[in-house]
């Protein structure tokens, strides 16, 4: 087994290890598990850093095969994630992240996709994939938060297990999060909607139908979201929902397009961004 093979089943087993810490520190209220959960999670975020660099910077360009985008937006997610639990106790969050990134990881260092290479990037195109990865990462924390907002709902209607609660956020503190999350998600969102819109020459030929499609959709999702908790002051479970609904749209309009155009039907984009050039091997 090569090295960077062997350092990517590493850090996905110290991913793996940290989740089920952290999950333990959890149910049997033990801090000193949280704390290694939390060290394990940054020695695994470095190795995770290190694998995408060496998949990704190529001596031609950027390889943007759908696994290496896969692993850098999970590698975002844990960064922002860790970094919003500073002070809060937002961690309890990456029990559904780890384990995700421990397969990203894994999927990096022990596939072999054929790459998708950037040879160059105009600046707009640059602002694109920047602020899709960021709102990606944004909103995707986001519907963590929300899966915690519902394990929260249903501690308070199980007495038995109301010691639980003591280890997460008020409701109204993750309600809050949430929406701010949405909020600066949303914006990033926009952003690389309009700057998407223009390079694309023809949906069609560049097979963006569907990602197109999809994103605005979710777009419109988060939009209405915001919009229903700022004027009718939505909260509770039609907000949880509307969230992970609205990021399921978001994961197959950034993820499931790219999977089923580059995997299953092993093609890429006939024509590229103004100012950028691909070479596609496969």
């Amino acid at each position: 087994m090569q090295a960077d093979s062997i350092l990517a089943v590493l850090t996905g087993v110290a991913y793996v290890a940290a989740g089920l810490l952290l999950a333990l520190s959890y149910y049997h209220s033990r801090p000193v598990l949280r704390t290694i959960s939390l060290a394990l999670a940054l020695l695994s975020i470095a190795g995770h850093a290190l694998i995408v660099w060496q998949n990704l910077a190529t001596p031609l360009g950027w390889d943007v095969n759908f696994i290496n985008i896969l692993a850098l937006a999970s590698l975002i997610v844990m960064v922002l994630l860790l970094l919003s639990s500073i002070g809060t106790q937002m961690l309890e969050a990456a029990v559904i992240a780890l384990p995700g990134a421990a397969l990203c990881v894994w999927l990096v260092g022990l596939s072999s996709p054929s790459p998708v290479i950037l040879t160059r990037l105009a600046p707009m195109v640059e602002v694109h994939v920047f602020s899709s990865l960021l709102a990606y990462a944004l909103l995707s924390i986001a519907a963590m938060v929300a899966i915690l907002l519902a394990i929260q709902e249903h501690l308070l209607r199980h007495p038995r297990t109301i010691r639980h609660l003591e280890l997460l956020p008020p409701l109204a503190v993750l309600e809050t999060l949430m929406f701010r999350m949405i909020m600066g998600g949303w914006l990033v969102l926009t952003a690389s909607v309009i700057t998407g819109l223009t390079f694309v020459e023809n949906l069609l030929a560049q097979h963006l139908v569907h990602k197109t499609i999809l994103t605005i959709l979710s777009w419109v999702l988060f939009g209405l979201l915001l919009a229903g908790r700022w004027w009718y002051g939505w909260r509770g479970r039609r907000a949880i929902h509307l969230t992970l609904i609205a990021m399921l749209v978001l994961i197959l309009g950034y993820f499931g397009s790219k999977f089923v155009l580059e995997v299953i039907l092993d093609r890429t984009w006939f024509t590229v961004p103004e100012g950028a050039s691909t070479i596609a091997d496969g």
